[in-house]
């Protein structure tokens, strides 16, 4: 195998670039991976591109993998499936999803290598690490079956998370966005849709994943006496304000924050992170998801095409093709 490597690295606010460097020898317990599709999750990406990340989440924050320090020069990504060419001779040829930057070839511990399902086409499966993310917030909202759910914010979280609330037998679930163009998205997965001044009122839960504080407050309208709101965005070095008067408190609701990086308290005894990611994948194999793939991209465009991907609001999953 070839020991050099192409890697996508942010120099500077609005400055990317595609870096030549040389693999390490694959040591025992290590395989190594070439890449066949990559997915930008634009959300995050796009705030560490434009140097948001707080100093206070510098080390939180860290990818899987990365090299480089935030602000910059970074090398950041966590999604790319591919398959493993060098390490034990049983996993010579099986498809893998990995947490790992945007890179064309990389080795990496064996048990970091997770196998892709049969029933996942690979193209597919790059949604792993944000069905993870919708996986986690669906278990800190607490969802049961005939509950009334609202999903504020019709990205790429939002829809996952709208998707698999809808398969919670008896769930009424609600896609909220100001973009009346995603309405056939939530359709397809089993999802009504409104715009935000027709969102229902008085659901039982409520996840807001727009990262704004319209989409916040429109949240926090749509909640029930004593419902259960989940904060599911990320504001970077943002201050946001957060509407507690009105009926805030004589409705006594409730404000959660979900955040991947952590497993929910009633899970920890029995669940780690490589069992979430496998369950990621297993949930992958529905053929409606592919409607969030909004683009494709080749790996050697991607330096060039990066800051168009991430300031298009049209962009759910983008995914990447390597060559």
């Amino acid at each position: 195998m070839t020991t050099l490597c192409r890697a996508f690295w942010l120099e500077a606010e609005g400055q990317a670039a595609l870096r030549e460097a040389r693999l390490p020898a694959v040591a025992a317990g290590e395989v190594a991976v070439e890449s066949r599709f990559g997915a930008i999750s634009r959300g995050t990406e796009a705030l560490v591109a434009a140097g948001k990340v707080p100093q206070s989440e510098y080390q939180r924050m860290r990818a899987p993998f990365q090299e480089g320090d935030f602000p910059f020069p970074v090398k950041y990504g966590y999604a790319v499936v591919g398959d493993i060419v060098e390490g034990p001779p049983e996993r010579i040829g099986e498809t893998v999803f990995c947490l790992y930057p945007h890179q064309d070839r990389f080795v990496l511990p064996a048990d970091a290598a997770v196998p892709v399902p049969q029933s996942v086409p690979a193209e597919r499966a790059v949604l792993a690490a944000n069905m993870e993310t919708a996986l986690n917030i669906v278990w800190d909202a607490r969802i049961g079956p005939g509950d009334r759910v609202a999903v504020v914010g019709g990205g790429l979280v939002g829809m996952l998370v709208g998707s698999l609330a809808a398969r919670i037998p008896g769930c009424d679930v609600t896609v909220v966005d100001s973009n009346a163009g995603r309405a056939d998205i939530a359709v397809a997965l089993g999802c009504y849709f409104a715009v935000p001044e027709d969102a229902p009122t008085e659901c039982d839960v409520v996840i807001h994943a727009s990262a704004s504080e319209a989409g916040l407050a429109t949240a926090l309208g749509c909640a029930g006496f004593e419902a259960r709101v989940v904060e599911a965005s990320w504001y970077g070095d943002r201050t946001v304000a957060v509407p507690l008067g009105g009926a805030f408190h004589s409705q006594r609701l409730s404000i959660v924050a979900s955040q991947v990086g952590q497993l929910p308290p009633e899970r920890r005894g029995r669940w780690d992170y490589r069992r979430r990611l496998t369950a990621a994948l297993d949930l992958l194999a529905d053929p409606r998801l592919d409607i969030l793939i909004s683009g494709e991209t080749r790996f050697t465009d991607l330096a060039a095409a990066y800051a168009g991907i991430l300031s298009d609001p049209a962009t759910l999953c983008h995914r990447i093709r390597y060559d």
